[in-house]
């Protein structure tokens, strides 16, 4: 055995049925055009991040495009040296790609044919591409289509390997990510869908919800502050109104992803604590049915719905809290890719 993982599968531990990487040729480096190739994807709903400008080596472009060469028979010197010609010593952009199971597919879709005169209008290569297959034909060389994204979960694991290279240990990246935590009044209502999806709508990406039984010491390590400042409530047992509400009850918890500072626009998308002092449109408001002054005269917690990690460091202590060391190979590969050299 030469101890070589099989299949290529040259990165361990991510799940890359949710992962892509797209690679932005030298023709749309050149043509200006990287920016607007990656606002098309996140336009239409996928998550990108960790973007590279590099300078692509000719082994990099035989990986990544080494299906093309070994199906070529006897031409595949040929098409190594037209790889070469577009490839070698020439500027691409990388980058990450992030959604749900099957986002493989749905790049592709976005991107649209290889030959940009047959792909749909509406798709990256149809409305930006600028070559056809006919004049490539014509002039012996590859058709120019701008961008290239894994086109399934093996492939995203040998691109990543290719562009990115092997992970390093994770510097966690809490300033993109946000821990949603559905309270059990959401839960027991049945509006946790609803909740995550005006997340999602307000154009952050929601994934990795779970429904769990919330414990004791989740909550008292959650709200901490309420437990510290307890004098500031003389009329409530705050340990006992925490237990009342969440102690062995359901509730659902999920991971937000936005750009740096994402943290207080979630915040204002819920509203403010008490869901008659919110302002309309946001989920508190639109969807609460309690309110602070009912919540005081019970002696009781009011009833608000939804908690988004207040900043990067409530985010990593709200991560271990509600999902656990033992999950946090849901974050390593956002997380590694900070550590990355530009060259890998």
């Amino acid at each position: 055995m030469s101890g070589r993982p099989r299949g290529g599968a040259v990165v361990d531990g991510v799940d890359f049925t949710r992962w892509a990487v797209v690679l932005c040729k030298p023709d749309a480096v050149e043509r200006g055009l990287v920016d607007a190739v990656l606002e098309r994807i996140t336009a239409a709903g996928v998550t990108v991040t960790e973007r590279r400008d590099l300078t692509a080596r000719p082994w990099q472009a035989h990986v990544a495009y080494r299906d093309f060469l070994a199906g070529a028979g006897g031409a595949s010197q040929m098409r190594a040296s037209h790889l070469d010609a577009v490839f070698t010593d020439r500027p691409v952009a990388v980058a990450l790609a992030y959604g749900r199971p099957g986002i493989h597919a749905r790049l592709r879709q976005i991107l649209g044919h290889t030959d940009p005169t047959r792909a749909a209008p509406g798709t990256i290569r149809r409305d930006l591409g600028d070559d056809s297959l006919t004049a490539a034909r014509a002039e012996d060389r590859l058709v120019r289509n701008l961008v290239h994204t894994s086109d399934d979960p093996d492939a995203a694991r040998r691109d990543f390997g290719t562009w990115f290279g092997a992970p390093v240990p994770p510097i966690p990246d809490f300033e993109r990510c946000s821990v949603v935590l559905c309270k059990p009044d959401t839960v027991q209502r049945g509006l946790v869908d609803a909740v995550l999806d005006r997340i999602t709508s307000a154009g952050f990406t929601v994934t990795d919800r779970r429904a769990i039984t919330a414990q004791a010491w989740q909550a008292h390590v959650h709200y901490w502050d309420l437990l510290v400042d307890a004098d500031h409530f003389p009329d409530r047992d705050i340990p006992a109104c925490l237990d009342a509400v969440f102690a062995d009850r359901p509730v659902a918890v999920a991971l937000a992803y936005g750009e740096p500072g994402f943290h207080d626009r979630l915040r204002q998308l819920l509203g403010h604590f008490d869901p008659t002092l919110a302002a309309p449109g946001t989920i508190r408001r639109d969807l609460g049915d309690d309110s602070l002054e009912a919540a005081l005269a019970g002696k009781r917690l009011v009833r608000n719905l939804v908690h988004t990690s207040d900043d990067p460091d409530a985010a990593r202590r709200d991560f271990g809290t509600w999902f656990g060391a033992g999950l946090s190979e849901l974050l390593t590969l956002r997380d590694s890719l900070s550590a990355l050299p530009a060259d890998a």
